[in-house]
C-alpha cells in the first residue's frame, strides 16, 4: 500500500531548461554553450542548490572568472526563474493525487531565491504535505543524508513511498534506502509510470 508520494522539482514539475533560455537571452548563438558551461555547470551552481554562497556571489564569481563572457553571464542571471515554467501534465497528476489521499511531499535540489520564487509563483505548491529543498538542509541530491532527512522529518515509512526525478543518480540514492521510484524522462507518461505501482487516476 503506497501512501506518500515524492515529487522532484526541476524537470519534473517545473521545466528546466538552461540551453532554450540562454539561445534566448543571448544574440550570439555560438556563446550560448559556452555560457552554460561557465554557469550552470559551475562550481558555483552546486554551492548555490547546497545554500553555501548567495546568489550575488555566485554571479559576481562566475562572470568575474570567465575570460571571454562575463557580461554575458550578468545577463544570463536577470529574470532567470524565468525559465521555471510548470509542466503541466505532472502537476495534473499531483493534483489527482492529492484528490485521492495520497500524501505529497517535494525532494528537489534548489537555490534560496529561486525557491521563494516559485513558491510565490505557482499555487499549486500549496497543495504538498511537506518537503525538504537542498539549500535549506545545507545537503544535494543524491547524497544519502537529505533523503533521511525527508524520512525522518515526515515519518515516512520508505515501502510505503514513491519518490520521481529525472535523474538516475538521484533515482538510485532514493532506492539505497529502500524507497520505490520513477525515473521521469517523459511527464506525459506519469501517469503510466504509476500504473506499475497499481495507481490509477
Amino acid at each position: 500500500m503506497y501512501k506518500n508520494i515524492i515529487f522532484d522539482i526541476g524537470n519534473v514539475l517545473l521545466s528546466f531548461n538552461p540551453i532554450e533560455y540562454l539561445s534566448s537571452k543571448i544574440q550570439q548563438p555560438e556563446k550560448v554553450l559556452e555560457v552554460h558551461k561557465e554557469l550552470f555547470q559551475s562550481e558555483e551552481w552546486l554551492m548555490l542548490d547546497r545554500g553555501t554562497i548567495t546568489e550575488e556571489e555566485a554571479k559576481n564569481a562566475i562572470a568575474n572568472r570567465s575570460v571571454a563572457n562575463g557580461d554575458l553571464i550578468r545577463l544570463s542571471f536577470e529574470n532567470w526563474y524565468d525559465l521555471l515554467t510548470p509542466i503541466e501534465p505532472s502537476v495534473e497528476v499531483l493534483k489527482l493525487l492529492k484528490d485521492s489521499n495520497y500524501k505529497i511531499y517535494f525532494l528537489s535540489n534548489f537555490h534560496l531565491l529561486a525557491f521563494d520564487h516559485i513558491l510565490e509563483k505557482y499555487d499549486f505548491f500549496k497543495l504538498f504535505d511537506g518537503g525538504i529543498v537542498s539549500y535549506k538542509e545545507k545537503l544535494i541530491k543524491p547524497e544519502e543524508a537529505i533523503y533521511r532527512r525527508l524520512i525522518e522529518k515526515y515519518d515516512l515509512n520508505p515501502k510505503e513511498s514513491i519518490f520521481i526525478d529525472d535523474v538516475e543518480e538521484n533515482i538510485e540514492g532514493a532506492k539505497n534506502l529502500g524507497i520505490n521510484t520513477i525515473l521521469l524522462k517523459d511527464p506525459a507518461l506519469l501517469k503510466e509510470h504509476l500504473k506499475t505501482y497499481n495507481i490509477y487516476l
